[in-house]
Formats: structure tokens, sequence, C-alpha cells
């Protein structure tokens, strides 16, 4: 996948991220890790949009490391929420689903960029 696509995903995850953080704060009333998903889950795209002025191929491949580390850190945010049974396994799945794919493409690009 190119740079256009990665960005692409994480724009949508992004999106998602915003709408499940006003149910989470509305709804649920959960403040504390909805904020948290929140930053981290916003990030990861202002990271790869960031990228794409990247000075070198080592300050590239920084930056998207930078945006899987927060991707990580959406995940373990997703997961103590689905654990603490604040959100529903179906809630769960649906927005963990596009942060594996996100996480999986970010391993992609960094590995062939390396690789070069």
């Amino acid at each position: 996948m190119d740079r256009s696509v990665i960005s692409d995903l994480s724009i949508k995850f992004a999106l998602r991220i915003i709408k499940l953080y006003k149910y989470l704060c509305e709804a649920k009333h959960e403040y504390v890790i909805s904020k948290q998903l929140y930053r981290s889950g916003t990030s990861i795209g202002a990271n790869i949009a960031e990228s794409r002025n990247a000075q070198s191929n080592a300050d590239y491949i920084s930056k998207l490391s930078i945006a899987l580390k927060e991707a990580d850190e959406s995940d373990y945010w997703l997961t103590l929420l689905y654990e603490s049974e604040t959100i529903n396994q179906e809630e769960y799945e649906s927005i963990h689903s596009d942060l594996k794919t996100i996480i999986g493409t970010l391993i992609n690009i960094i590995k062939k960029l390396k690789e070069k």
C-alpha cells in the first residue's frame, strides 16, 4: 500500500475515534481512557501526515514508526475499554479490525523502507 492508502485509513480511523470519544463521554460518562484513546488514535494520522514532508528516508521511517507506536497505544486503550465492559464486543471488534489493518500496513511500509 502506498502513502495515500495509509493516509486514508488513518483519517477514517481518526474520525471513528472522534465519534467513539463523543459516545463514551456522553453515553457512558467515561472521560479518562477515552481521552487517552482520542489522543493516540488521532495522532496516528497526524504522524503519517507529517511523514509526507520528511527530510530523509530515515526521517520518513521515524515518523511512520511514531505512528505505529501511537497505533499500538490505541490498541491498548481499546482493549481496556473492552475488557472493562465499557464497550461491547461488536463495538470493539469493528474498530479494532480497522486498527489492525493500519498496524499491519505501517509495519509493511516500514519494513520495505528499511530494506531499501
